[in-house]
């Protein structure tokens, strides 16, 4: 994995001393992903590159990508965190109940300064949806069987975007 100089200058201007395969790896990963990822999954999606990397080398390189400001830290009540590419745009996230992982949601309900109790101001919100992803919704009966020649497929719907 060849570096761009201007890609190790900039993980230099982020206080790293130098961009290893390692950090490369795990950047990468989380850049590519698209949603927020665990620990195990960057890990995961890292190793396709670095066979060899462990998981306290991404915990390492977690905390000094969100410690330069590079990701952020994605938390979900009563979840471990996750992480993603630090983003100035606002968004929300869905969680598959499924196979728990979570994806982007980038529209928004907009002001919800109506729903604070009287005398209380909004400063920000989260929302969290939950649900199943499109991978794990239920085959529907009428996918399992065979449909008419005639009959066009139905596309699955994309239920979300994290």
């Amino acid at each position: 994995m060849i570096m761009d100089p201007q890609y190790q200058q900039a993980w230099q201007n982020f206080g790293v001393e130098r961009a290893t395969r390692q950090n490369t790896a795990i950047r990468e990963a989380l850049a590519a992903a698209g949603r927020p990822l665990s620990p195990a999954e960057v890990l995961d999606e890292a190793r396709r590159h670095v066979a060899a990397l462990g998981l306290a080398t991404v915990y390492r390189n977690l905390k000094a990508l969100v410690d330069a400001g590079e990701i952020q830290v994605v938390t979900l009540p009563g979840e471990a965190p996750r992480y993603e590419p630090a983003r100035r745009e606002h968004h929300h996230h869905f969680r598959c109940d499924v196979c728990q992982r979570v994806f982007d949601v980038h529209q928004c309900p907009g002001d919800l300064a109506g729903l604070a109790p009287p005398g209380f101001s909004v400063s920000r919100h989260e929302i969290t949806l939950y649900g199943r992803c499109s991978d794990c919704q239920p085959a529907a009966n009428a996918r399992t069987r065979k449909t008419p020649a005639a009959a066009p497929a139905k596309a699955r719907p994309h239920g979300h975007s994290h």
